[in-house]
């Protein structure tokens, strides 16, 4: 069983190479589903199908389409617990409509589409599923939501709990109800769902993130906060691919201006994302779209391999936190000279290598634990650049 989830920032052509990776992964006999949440519909638009849903729709004869819907999910696993935390709110004079946003957490639409996940690939229907993940990746952070609020049987229990002891403690002072056995059942089972989920997209046997970027700073920055918060929760990350590079061969200036402009940040993308395999695709003549110019650009993507194959295994970051620090391990191509200078502006650290062509720069983006943490020292072993954070004093 594998499952490959595309992430990237709006635009960069998440859902094309979803489409081109599950058609490649037909051709080579597996049973395949390729899914999205975007509630623009993007599945069928690519694929040129317009009755894709949110039933499974044959595509080809080893290929299968779902869209799912983030809503309807999200009503029939999470009702009973929203319904509950929005009483709470309403209970303290807030509007009931206001009480329901408040209660919504951010990323709940994308955590419950991945929801949708755990239960697909609990039935075991499908060699591959192919996820194409909206843009934004705060779901990845609820697949740790367990681990925060302790484990299922445990004293410590989740939102309704908390809320529950609350609700408790005040009752005769209050209009705060006591949850039902309902809304606590509802708990432990979305608890239980999302442990599960989690041990599936954190097992790098079964589940590979992969980044999809274009030639330029915007979304290669996008990507790489991806691979660190990836890096971060334990997820694998085995793969780049750098969609909509303009060819050289133009006459024209401005093309050709492009296209070098875009050369140069294919160049960083390899830097940034060591030690990730790399893929290169360029732009295509005309609109990617239909069964026929997916396949082709799978062939552009993968050529004769199996899309299903592991690429890489690994961390390009790797944190370990300690009671005053944190030391961060970051995988850097450069030298095995310690000749690089280090700056750091705010959430991102600036590592500047010598190598025999020049100077390499790369932005490497920083976990949120490292604000208020001065930078302390920084070691190259190998092509391991080790850099330690302290707790100001």
């Amino acid at each position: 069983m594998r499952l490959i989830i595309y992430t990237g920032k709006g635009g960069t052509g998440k859902t094309v190479t979803s489409c081109s990776t599950a058609i490649k992964l037909a051709e080579h006999n597996h049973k395949t589903l390729v899914i999205s949440s975007d509630p623009a519909h993007t599945l069928a638009d690519a694929l040129m199908i317009h009755n894709i849903g949110y039933e499974m729709q044959k595509i080809l004869p080893n290929l299968k389409a779902l869209q799912i819907d983030p809503v309807t999910e999200m009503k029939k696993q999470f009702d009973t617990i929203l319904s509950y935390m929005a009483s709470i709110f309403s209970a303290k004079g807030i509007d009931e409509t206001l009480a329901y946003e408040i209660a919504m957490l951010p990323g709940m639409t994308q955590l419950f589409s991945l929801l949708k996940i755990e239960e697909l690939v609990k039935l075991k229907s499908f060699d591959a599923i192919v996820i194409d993940m909206p843009a934004s990746g705060e779901a990845l952070r609820y697949l740790y939501f367990p681990k925060l609020v302790g484990s299922i049987g445990r004293k410590l229990t989740g939102l309704a709990g908390m809320f529950g002891g609350v609700a408790r403690m005040f009752h005769p002072l209050s209009k705060i109800s006591v949850p039902s056995k309902g809304v606590l059942q509802s708990e432990a089972d979305l608890l239980g769902r999302l442990q599960d989920l989690s041990e599936i997209i954190r097992n790098s046997d079964i589940t590979s993130l992969r980044l999809v970027a274009n030639p330029d700073t915007f979304s290669i920055e996008n990507a790489k906060r991806a691979l660190m918060s990836a890096s971060l929760f334990g997820i694998n990350v085995d793969l780049a691919i750098i969609n909509k590079i303009m060819p050289h061969q133009t006459s024209d200036q401005y093309y050709a201006n492009w296209a070098e402009f875009q050369e140069r940040k294919v160049e960083e993308a390899k830097a940034n994302f060591y030690p990730l395999p790399l893929r290169e695709v360029f732009l295509h003549t005309t609109e990617l779209r239909g069964l026929e110019m997916l396949a082709k650009n799978g062939e552009l993507i993968f050529e004769n391999e199996d899309p299903a194959k592991l690429y890489y295994r690994g961390k390009a970051f790797n944190f370990v936190t300690q009671e005053n620090s944190l030391r961060m391990t970051v995988k850097v191509p450069f030298t095995e000279k310690d000749d690089f200078d280090l700056e750091r502006y705010g959430d991102q650290l600036t590592i500047k290598v010598r190598n025999p062509a020049g100077y390499l720069v790369n932005i490497v983006p920083l976990p949120s634990a490292t604000l208020g943490m001065k930078l302390a020292k920084a070691k190259l072993h190998g092509d391991e650049l080790n850099v330690l954070f302290e707790k100001e004093v």
